[in-house]
């Protein structure tokens, strides 16, 4: 396996990935053009995992200076439990740290039993004393 950072030509290859996983929601802000002002905001944040060439996992990261954020992790089916998953995370969150960022957020959809074990296997902690609100200028739902 290679992890390599995430650059805008594996687009094509990360939507595929993650139009197959379940617990993904995709919207608008996933376009290329959102997703290529992403990667040129946050860059060498997020990564893509290779075997024999074929792109099986991904996790895209980001951070507002103080906290990091991850979104989309996501391993093909046939190649969980591999630990592909846990060394995307870590990439991640060794180049926050070299950023001087300790702090990372994830957010979860409440339907996705699997991933709400993932995290808490992890050691990742559910926070129940914050609620997250959203609000689209656009009045876009699928913004």
């Amino acid at each position: 396996m290679t992890i390599r950072e995430m650059i805008i030509t594996d687009y094509d290859s990360v939507m595929a990935l993650l139009s197959s996983s379940t617990g993904v929601r995709l919207r608008e802000a996933d376009s290329r053009e959102a997703t290529a002002r992403y990667l040129e905001r946050n860059p060498s944040l997020s990564f893509v995992a290779l075997v024999d060439g074929q792109l099986v996992g991904c996790v895209m990261c980001g951070h507002d200076g103080r906290r990091g954020y991850l979104q989309h992790l996501t391993v093909s089916r046939s190649y969980h439990q591999r630990g592909i998953g846990t060394a995307l995370v870590e990439r991640c969150l060794t180049e926050l740290a070299r950023l001087g960022i300790v702090k990372t957020h994830i957010d979860v959809l409440v339907e996705n039993d699997s991933a709400i074990a993932y995290w808490s296997r992890r050691g990742w902690q559910k926070r129940d004393d914050i609620f997250r609100f959203s609000y689209l200028k656009s009045g876009n739902a699928n913004a």
